[in-house]
């Protein structure tokens, strides 16, 4: 089936200027934009400016539609706070304009939609309605697709909602909890699609929580929640993997056991890999990917992310900088579209990208750039190893997160636990790492920024000693070791220069032995999909009313980043 929608999210002009040390880049900052007076007249200027800049960039790549937030700002109600009322009016008459340029490239518009925006008076007035809060929510979408005609349409995400960060009056939150209550969500809101002939797009993707929570790998979820779903107007969206944007995971089988058209989801801003401050190629992965959907005959487009995703304090704007400070970015942006829409290969697609005399150099970059992510950033034997807590499945990398790198005695427990060949896990990141001297080489052949991988390199140096010290005898000339290394990092990239890792250390003894961390281990976690008879009674259950009671009686109990990034991880818990 030929692929027709490439779809690339577009909400980085949103974001300039944004001065929070550590950036929420679920969604646009809504908060951030000026909405009267000569802030708002020059700020809105800059952004038509730069979507004119994005739009001319990937709309001359191919990519024929883009995605931008989103739908809770953009539609009215009476319920409103008149407060709220106004600054919604404001970005109707600025998105008018957005819109408009947009257009000019011929680029179709997907606005995005969590499942369910609220704020304080509609929360109020609606309170816990099951029925008033849906019949509220068809009604936000029927006046948004009867004011903007230049939609294409929306794209629903039911598993997740606004991080803990987020201070905006307009809140989303969970409403779907299990299939049935997708499957019925979907059937009322089809025929406003049909009806104004416009496309419903439902991700897949969910961050564990209630019986909703597997619906990006549990088969039967998945099934029961698409049962008769059978609209020209409707695609299902899913990430490529069956937990977030990482290496090592396999295609997500549910592409080959649904019948509903499908488009892919890709991250070019690796969230989880530097988010565009190092080379985080994709390439490979999504040849393999293109080659195996072929079977699935469903696949009709792609949803690339070059701007989107993680809490981190990596800043770079894909598309909007200067002195090719985006190139790694841009890179995979490129190598996708042309992978899927066009079936080239990675050398062929850097051949026609590249001129002769820099194609080959950016080709050996990349590949040594994907063995260093392979056998140093991942520990390849955890990530290879297919694990589940409650209702997701257990990243293959755990010892970095967004923009922490930590070295600590629980994460050196844990690795040591999972890992039964260490040797082996040293010599692959050691030699790994011999390979920088030549990257650097080959980014000033190829002309693009030595600079970061010089920087790279330096954390990757962070990187391998944490593998030693993980798998290593304990020895306390290794601990000054990474003490004076972390500190020559923090000189050598001082944060007024460039956006670098956090390095967490801590060394105090973790005080949960090595036979208590087996037993717990094989309680809490499986390496099935399906359900053992030990969750259905105490993972999925007990165990969520244990922690929502030790939460409620010492809420300090978990770690600062675990509360406070993304929808904090007592949703694991629902």
């Amino acid at each position: 089936m030929p692929l027709r929608l490439f779809l690339i999210d577009a909400i980085g002009p949103f974001f300039r200027g944004y001065g929070k040390r550590r950036i929420n880049w679920s969604k646009i900052p809504f908060t951030h934009l000026a909405t009267t007076g000569e802030t708002r007249r020059t700020q809105w200027a800059r952004i038509r400016h730069d979507l004119r800049r994005f739009a001319a960039e990937v709309s001359a790549m191919g990519y024929n539609a883009v995605t931008l937030d989103d739908l809770a700002h953009l539609a009215p109600h009476p319920l409103h706070e008149p407060e709220i009322a106004a600054r919604i009016e404001v970005f109707r008459e600025e998105f008018t304009q957005l819109f408009a340029i947009l257009h000019e490239f011929d680029l179709k518009i997907y606005l995005t939609s969590d499942i369910i925006p609220l704020t304080p008076a509609i929360d109020a007035a609606i309170g816990d309605d099951r029925e008033a809060l849906e019949l509220y929510f068809l009604d936000l979408v029927d006046r948004l697709l009867t004011d903007f005609p230049e939609l294409s349409g929306l794209i629903l995400r039911i598993g997740e909602s606004d991080g803990v960060d987020v201070k905006d009056p307009i809140h989303t939150r969970l409403h779907l909890t299990s299939p049935q209550q997708t499957h019925a969500m979907l059937r009322r809101l089809l025929p406003v699609f049909e009806e104004k002939e416009r496309d419903l797009i439902l991700r897949t993707w969910t961050v564990g929580a209630y019986p909703i929570g597997d619906l990006i790998w549990h088969r039967q979820t998945l099934a029961r929640a698409l049962e008769g779903i059978d609209s020209p107007r409707f695609i299902v969206s899913m990430k490529h993997g069956e937990s977030d944007f990482f290496r090592f995971l396999p295609l997500n089988r549910a592409f080959f056991r649904i019948s509903q058209p499908t488009i892919i989801e890709l991250q070019a801003r690796r969230e989880y890999e530097g988010a565009g401050e190092c080379p985080a190629p994709i390439g490979p992965d999504c040849e393999r990917f293109a080659r195996e959907l072929e079977e699935s005959g469903n696949l009709i487009g792609m949803s690339v992310w070059c701007q989107t995703g993680g809490w981190h304090r990596f800043r770079r704007l894909p598309f909007l900088e200067e002195a090719g400070d985006d190139s790694w970015v841009r890179i995979n942006v490129q190598l996708a579209i042309r992978i899927f829409r066009d079936r080239a290969s990675v050398e062929s697609a850097l051949s026609s990208m590249f001129p002769p005399d820099k194609a080959d150099a950016v080709a050996e970059l990349l590949r040594h750039a994907e063995t260093i992510y392979r056998d140093l950033i991942y520990i390849e034997e955890f990530a290879r190893q297919k694990l589940f807590f409650r209702r997701v499945r257990i990243p293959p990398i755990l010892h970095i997160y967004w923009d922490c790198l930590f070295i600590n005695h629980a994460a050196r427990k844990l690795m040591r636990h999972f890992v039964t060949d260490p040797e082996r896990a040293l010599r692959s990141g050691e030699a790994a790492y011999s390979l920088f001297p030549r990257m650097i080489e080959l980014a000033r052949t190829a002309g693009l920024p030595a600079t970061d991988i010089e920087h790279w390199r330096d954390f990757c140096n962070l990187v391998r000693l944490a593998r030693r010290y993980y798998f290593l005898p304990y020895d306390e000339a290794l601990l000054d070791r990474i003490r004076s290394a972390k500190s020559g990092y923090k000189r050598a990239w001082p944060r007024e220069v460039r956006s670098r890792y956090r390095i967490k250390l801590s060394f105090q003894p973790f005080k949960l032995k090595r036979r208590t961390l087996g037993w717990l281990s094989s309680l809490l976690l499986r390496r099935q999909r399906g359900y053992r008879w030990i969750d259905q009674v105490f993972t999925l259950n007990l165990l969520g009313m244990m922690f929502r009671l030790i939460k409620t009686s010492n809420p300090k109990v978990l770690p600062k980043f675990l509360r406070k990034s993304a929808m904090g991880v007592e949703t694991l818990f629902r």
